[in-house]
């Protein structure tokens, strides 16, 4: 575990607290699980008008379960936390799980990893998101501290708590929803939730050993689709201009996109 700790960034005694797992109830429910995001504000809004429409001739209950991953990378990580604290569209309701790019801005923010980590994987387009020039900021103040204070202070209490209270699984009769993967193999409750966030090879590699399908994200696909006991709906939204989501109502699945041409 100090191996993972050194290679994430994390500073040695600062323990991130356990972070919530949901259970879901999908009887009678439509779930629209979304894909990742990266600062994708334009694809999002376009994709949940999009899925609004389709919610709207369905009976029962609709919740929307985004898989995390809604900064970094892309243009508008700020705009698009804004967009996610506040309440869906009407008739809907929203699960917001964490990604490790959210996590990764946690530990930043709440000093249990440098800032170097977290830029290194887009946290720059983050800071600009908020109005923050990095490398101008690093010329201006008198040292690191400087720096880090000024960013600290610069993100929303609302955006704070927020990624405080991201779960990190939502648990199905016959579905899993979670940004990467889990460890086959490893009880539910053993999951860490760093292998929540994180994991790839070792997932892939014996997901057909799952019980319960998984709906995913966190690795950018082409395409969308349900491979074995799994569907990966990450599309690159941040490179591709495609996000993509999945609808489960009545044990079926649809895939729904942004772009027109995908409907």
């Amino acid at each position: 575990m100090k191996a993972v700790a050194r290679f994430l960034g994390l500073k040695a005694g600062f323990a991130r607290p356990r972070l919530p797992r949901l259970r879901l109830d999908m009887a009678d429910t439509a779930v629209y699980a979304v894909g990742d995001i990266h600062g994708c504000l334009d694809e999002l809004l376009a994709l949940e008008d999009v899925i609004a429409a389709d919610a709207a001739t369905l009976p029962g209950r609709k919740v929307v379960v985004m898989l995390g991953d809604y900064v970094d990378r892309g243009p508008a990580s700020a705009q698009v936390i804004d967009h996610l604290v506040a309440p869906p569209p009407a008739g809907l309701e929203r699960i917001c799980l964490a990604g490790n790019h959210e996590l990764a801005m946690l530990d930043y923010l709440e000093g249990r990893r440098g800032r170097f980590p977290w830029l290194r994987i887009g946290g720059e387009s983050t800071l600009l998101s908020y109005g923050i020039d990095h490398r101008r900021l690093v010329e201006i103040c008198r040292d690191d501290r400087q720096v880090d204070d000024t960013i600290r202070k610069s993100i929303p209490a609302t955006h704070l708590a927020f990624l405080r209270t991201l779960p990190v699984l939502v648990e199905t009769a016959r579905y899993l929803f979670v940004h990467a993967g889990l460890r086959p193999g490893v009880p539910l409750d053993k999951q860490t939730d760093e292998d929540l966030v994180s994991i790839r090879k070792a997932f892939y590699e014996r997901a057909d050993l799952m019980t319960r399908y998984v709906v995913h994200g966190h690795t950018p696909v082409e395409e969308a689709r349900r491979d074995g006991m799994h569907v990966n709906l990450d599309t690159g939204a941040f490179f591709s201009g495609r996000l993509t989501a999945l609808r489960i109502w009545q044990d079926k699945g649809r895939y729904f996109s942004n772009l027109p041409q995908d409907a």
